[in-house]
Order: structure tokens, then C-alpha cells, then sequence
């Protein structure tokens, strides 16, 4: 028998759907489409390879899934086996389960999540309620159901919740900034600011909660900032050293000040990042640039003061929080019995 919470959790998949109305119901068809820069993007979107196979960027984050779950579950069995469910469990037990959101927010990570599971014992079935980019109003809810070996079951169940409670904590993270900038037209954008061995993963997850994505490392994107700035002894210098030494590749400068403004725009930088500028500097930056550079704006932006930067001529904001400093969405997985 299954215990009341979830019960009560299975109940909340047909009532949740039905009481959604067609905003809150967000999946990955209400994602903008692909812009045609490396992965699809272009300050774009990821779109869920889950939904949508035919995403350019859908088999290489499926192998960069394959690669994170190999790398948790040889740090979680060590090449063993999960001893205390092989002493307690006979081999042939069977169990359904169900994985619970217990809290309101972004689905992301339903994908990995299977493939933990797909990994351990393929033959264990994972049924997907509510697919990735749903925005969980009522909680507690049942996303996904499993079958299969009991055994199996439990050795993934950490290692699977571990990527999904992440995932979800960024696509909520970033759904609620980017509720807040909508109506202004300007894009939410992630940094390089990520756990070390998960960026696509979390990139991902920015993209499910509507934000976009910016560069993905140091390889596919210029960006000068103020270090290079520093050693370069100018913002014209360094720009001058990046178009010699990679020409046709667009360009992106930090700036501090409006000197540096000016300079930036008088190099002809694609896009300017604002970085740690009062509203009140960003207007007169904007008045500088008059539109003829991408502008982005960066440093201590959060929930309670995004308001006072959604200013006009700004084109995204970019916001490190989206991924060092997320709380995880509250999931669990309970045995039915």
C-alpha cells in the first residue's frame, strides 16, 4: 500500500494539470527557438533533448549526462555495489517508486535522472508525469515513476535526486528573474560561474527556467575583462591585441567606467558588459553607446534590486547567482508498499 503522502503526491499529477493554466504549464515548446552559433546558441536557448530530439544540441548534452552519472556513481560504488541494499534486499525484490517534488518551482534534470537509472540496471522502467520545464504550483506532486529491481532502485536514488534537486534549484532560480525581466524585453543571462564538471548540465537548466545562456568556456567566446585590461594597460590596447590575434571573432569587453565606455565603443566591441555600475551610470553608458554594441549588465543583482537595472537600451543581464549560490528544489523518491 502506498503511504498518504504519496497518495496524496499521485493525486497532485492530474489535479495540478488540470488547475495549470496554459502559462504555468512551461515546457520546452514555450522556449525561445535556437539561434545558429555552437550548441544552437547565440545569447539563446537550450532546448530539452528530452522533448526535443532533434535539437542540434541534444546529443551532446545526452553524452555529457552519460559522463556526469558515470563520474557520481563510480564516487558513490567505488566499482562495488551499494552493501547495505544487497544485505537487506534478495536480488529478485521488486519495488515501484515514485520521485516526489515537494515544493513549489522548475522541473530540470528528468533526463538525467533516467539515465542514473539506465546505467545501473536497464531493465528498470522510468515514467515521466511531468517532463522538464514544468512549473511545479502545487506541491507535493509525483513527476516521474519507477519499476524495476529494488536493488537497482536504491543504489541510483541519491546519485539521481542529487542532479535533479540541483537542476530544478537553477531553473527556478533563473524563472524567477526571469519573470521579473520579461515584460522590459531584456534576456537573463548564466556566467561561467558553475560547479566544476556539471556547466553543460547547469547551463541546461538556466535555459529550462527561460534564461539564456552566455559563453560555454574560454574557447568559443571573447570576452576581455578587467585583468586583461590591467595587463594590456588599456581597454583599447587589449581590444586591438584580441582583433590582431583573432580576427572575425566577435568581441565582448568589460567595462567600469564610462572612459572605458567610450573606448569600447570607439573599438567597435560587439558587446559591452557594464560591470558593477549604479542605474544610474548605466543610463548615461547607454546614452554612450547608442545601440551600436550588445549591452549586458553584470555585478550584485538580485531579486530584491533587478527592478531598478531593467532599464531601457540594456539587452541582458547577466547574473552569477543563477548557478554558485541556487538552493535546491526539495525531491524525494519513496517505495510504494
Amino acid at each position: 500500500m502506498a503511504s498518504t503522502g504519496t497518495k496524496q503526491a499521485r493525486a497532485g499529477v492530474s489535479s495540478a494539470h488540470e488547475k495549470m493554466s496554459p502559462a504555468n504549464k512551461q515546457t520546452a515548446d514555450s522556449l525561445p527557438e535556437n539561434s545558429s552559433s555552437r550548441f544552437g546558441l547565440s545569447f539563446g536557448s537550450l532546448r530539452p533533448p528530452s522533448l526535443k530530439p532533434d535539437s542540434p544540441a541534444a546529443p551532446e548534452l545526452i553524452a555529457e549526462i552519460d559522463r556526469v552519472v558515470e563520474t557520481a556513481l563510480k564516487e558513490d560504488l567505488r566499482g562495488g555495489a551499494d552493501i547495505t541494499s544487497t544485505s537487506v534486499l534478495p536480488p529478485g525484490a521488486l519495488a515501484t517508486a515514485c520521485i516526489i517534488v515537494k515544493q513549489t518551482g522548475i522541473l530540470a534534470g528528468l533526463l538525467a535522472c533516467e539515465r542514473v537509472f539506465q546505467h545501473i540496471d536497464p531493465a528498470v522502467t522510468f515514467t515521466v508525469h511531468l517532463p522538464d520545464g514544468t512549473l511545479v504550483s502545487e506541491a507535493p506532486v509525483v513527476c516521474a515513476t519507477l519499476y524495476g529491481c529494488a536493488r537497482s532502485i536504491l543504489t541510483g536514488e541519491r546519485t539521481a535526486l542529487n542532479l535533479m534537486q540541483r537542476l530544478s534549484g537553477i531553473a527556478t532560480m533563473t524563472h524567477r528573474f526571469a519573470a521579473m525581466a520579461g515584460p522590459s524585453g531584456i534576456a537573463i543571462l548564466d556566467t561561467r560561474k558553475t560547479t566544476p564538471g556539471l556547466r553543460l548540465l547547469e547551463k541546461y537548466a538556466v535555459a529550462i527556467g527561460g534564461g539564456s545562456n552566455h559563453r560555454f568556456g574560454l574557447y568559443d567566446h571573447i570576452l576581455i575583462k578587467d585583468n586583461h585590461v590591467r595587463l594590456a594597460g588599456s581597454v583599447t590596447e587589449a581590444m586591438s591585441r584580441a582583433r590582431q590575434s583573432s580576427p572575425g571573432q566577435p568581441l565582448e569587453v568589460e567595462v567600469t567606467t564610462l572612459a572605458e565606455v567610450k573606448q569600447a565603443v570607439e573599438g567597435q566591441a560587439e558587446k559591452i558588459m557594464l560591470d558593477n555600475m549604479p542605474p544610474q551610470a548605466i543610463s548615461q553608458a547607454v546614452e554612450i553607446i547608442q545601440r551600436k554594441s550588445f549591452v549586458e549588465v553584470s555585478g550584485g543583482i538580485n531579486l530584491d534590486n533587478i527592478s531598478a537595472y531593467l532599464l531601457p537600451g540594456v539587452n541582458a543581464i547577466s547574473i552569477g547567482a543563477l548557478t554558485h549560490s541556487v538552493q535546491s528544489l526539495d525531491i524525494s523518491l519513496e517505495i510504494e508498499g
